[in-house]
Formats: C-alpha cells, sequence, structure tokens
C-alpha cells in the first residue's frame, strides 16, 4: 500500500493540560464481567503480510503470540455507560476541557458548517476543529446523543478511556489481546468473519460506501456510528471489532517493537509518544484507508479526541 497516512488527526496540545491521574471511587458493580466474553488461553497468528497491509504502520511479520486467558467487553463502551461514569464521577473529558474536538466535515449540521474551521492535518483536509465538540455532542453544537443511547461513546481520547476502565474495575487491552479477540478463532483471516468484505452480498461491517470524503451513500445502514451491538458478532461474541469506531489500545505505538519482542502475553513498549488504535472506523474506505482488517493497526497521541474513536474494556 502507498504511504497515505490514516483518517484520525492528532490533537497539539500543550501535554502539560492532559488529564491529571486520578483515583476515581469504584462502583459497586467494578470488575463485573457483565458483558464481557472469556478469550480462552492459547496461541495465535498475529500481525499480517502481503501487498494489501501497510508496511510503516508494523503489521508485520506474522507471529505466533501464546496469551493468558482474559476477558474483554463485547461491544464498545456506549453512551448510556460513560454517562453512567460522568454522573457517578463528576468526571470532564479532554475535549470538553480543551473547549473542542475533531469532527469530519459530514458531522457537522449544515447550519454551521459555513462557521467550521477547516484543518489541514496529516494531509487531511476533511476534518474540522470543532468549538464545543464533545462526547455530548458528537457532531458540535446542533447535535447530541438523546437517540444514541447504545451507540459507541466517541470524541473520548485515551486518557479518558484509561479513566473510564480505571473505575470500572476493569483496563484496556494489550494490543495481542484485542487482535485475538478480534479474530474470533479464524486463523489470519482478512476480517473477524473471513476474508469476503461482503459475504454473499450482505454487509457485515459499518464502513464507508460511495465517494470518499465527498458521498457515503450508507449502503451498510449507516452514515455515522451505529449501535454499538450492530451486525452479526464474530465467533467469540464480539460486536464491530473493525468498522464503526477506532478503539484505544493500553500499548504505545511503535512500528518495530514486537519484531523482536517476548511472544508470551507481550504489553507493548514501555513508553512512546502515541498510543494504538485498532479496527477501523465508519469513516474508512478501501480508496483511501483500508485499516479496517484485522491485522491493521494505527496511532494517535493519548489527549486526542475525535468523532470516530472509542474503545472496549478488558479484565
Amino acid at each position: 500500500m502507498n504511504g497515505k497516512s490514516c483518517c484520525a488527526p492528532s490533537a497539539d496540545h500543550d501535554r502539560e493540560k492532559s488529564s491529571p491521574s486520578m483515583e476515581l471511587p469504584l462502583p459497586s458493580d467494578a470488575g463485573s464481567t457483565e458483558g464481557m466474553v472469556k478469550i480462552p488461553a492459547g496461541s495465535f497468528r498475529m500481525g499480517a503480510e502481503g501487498p494489501e497491509t501497510w508496511p510503516a504502520d508494523g503489521e508485520g511479520p506474522v507471529r505466533e503470540i501464546a496469551l493468558d486467558a482474559y476477558w474483554i467487553d463485547r461491544c464498545c463502551v456506549t453512551n448510556v455507560q460513560f454517562e453512567r461514569f460522568v454522573a457517578e464521577t463528576k468526571y470532564q473529558t479532554e475535549a470538553e476541557r480543551f473547549g473542542w474536538s475533531f469532527v469530519f466535515h459530514n458531522q457537522i449540521p449544515k447550519v454551521h458548517r459555513k462557521r467550521a474551521r477547516l484543518e489541514t492535518v496529516m494531509d487531511l483536509d476533511w476534518w474540522a476543529r470543532v468549538d464545543r465538540a464533545d462526547w455530548r455532542k458528537p457532531g458540535g453544537p446542533g447535535t447530541n446523543i438523546k437517540k444514541l443511547a447504545e451507540h459507541p461513546v466517541v470524541h473520548i481520547s485515551w486518557n479518558d478511556a484509561a479513566a473510564y476502565a480505571q473505575w470500572a474495575g476493569k483496563r484496556l487491552p494489550t494490543e495481542a489481546e484485542w487482535e485475538k479477540a478480534a479474530r474470533g478463532g479464524l486463523d489470519q483471516a482478512r476480517y473477524p468473519w473471513g476474508d469476503e468484505l461482503t459475504p454473499d452480498g450482505k454487509h457485515r461491517c459499518n464502513i464507508w460506501q460511495g465517494s470518499f470524503p465527498e458521498h457515503d451513500s450508507g449502503a451498510d445502514g449507516y452514515t455515522s456510528t451505529a449501535p454499538a451491538k450492530s451486525f452479526r458478532a464474530n465467533e467469540f461474541g464480539l460486536y464491530n471489532a473493525v468498522g464503526n469506531v477506532w478503539e484505544w489500545i493500553a500499548d504505545w505505538f511503535d512500528p518495530t517493537w514486537h519484531v523482536d519482542a517476548e511472544k508470551s502475553n507481550p504489553k507493548g513498549p514501555g513508553n512512546g509518544i502515541e498510543r494504538v488504535i485498532r479496527g477501523g472506523s465508519y469513516l474508512c474506505h478501501d480508496s483511501y484507508c483500508n485499516r479496517y482488517r484485522v491485522g491493521a493497526r494505527s496511532k494517535n497521541t493519548p489527549d486526542s479526541a475525535t468523532c470516530h474513536m472509542g474503545f472496549r474494556c478488558a479484565l
């Protein structure tokens, strides 16, 4: 593949303003496995190789990874779940504290688009820095989540996701844990269900159809986020492991660290600048970014938030 950057813009914040480390009160059901699935211990082949991969992302080489058993959420954390977290802890997300977040141009209400400040970020000119866009207002002023209770929460930074996971008595999954779970027991398949994107002509994930970035036909049923429990789950019971929203991962990003790293329960580099994101989103289209494959990976800074990044937890 060519060197096109991924469609996940990074914020350029003053790091001193990032979310402070804080201990949040635990709810009575902290550490509950409700809504989670247990992934059995064992080995799997991680990574991807071939002409459709992105070598600069460090997708390969394919390597055998051994993991202990663990639990992982079937679905991404939803707006209603995050709303409970905020109500009980009074937590304020980084997008709220910074006063803005990144919104894809077609997600901004038409009445507000003329006032939105489109920016060229990572050579991408279809993102807007929108004042007062946050998890409650995913498209900025004039939007809300009243009908999106069961959709994945978005405009969440890695720091926000980690805070939620800590409050829930859980953690973010490692990259190896995420990929094993997303593969659903299949060996080196391109997607959680196999190698064909639309088997029997049926859509199995929420990505972009049409002419990117001008027009999304919504042939899969959605032109923005889909409910977290949409489409068919994979064989492990995970929903929307690819498409819908990018998912924050515990690991720091490094394109080469894994080549010589330990192959048993790897946890990623000890430090870094960007965190791994996996799974792609509803804004992915093969003409620009095919990172909705299970073996694909990308990254973003821990304080970045956009309208297409969310997370799920592990335990």
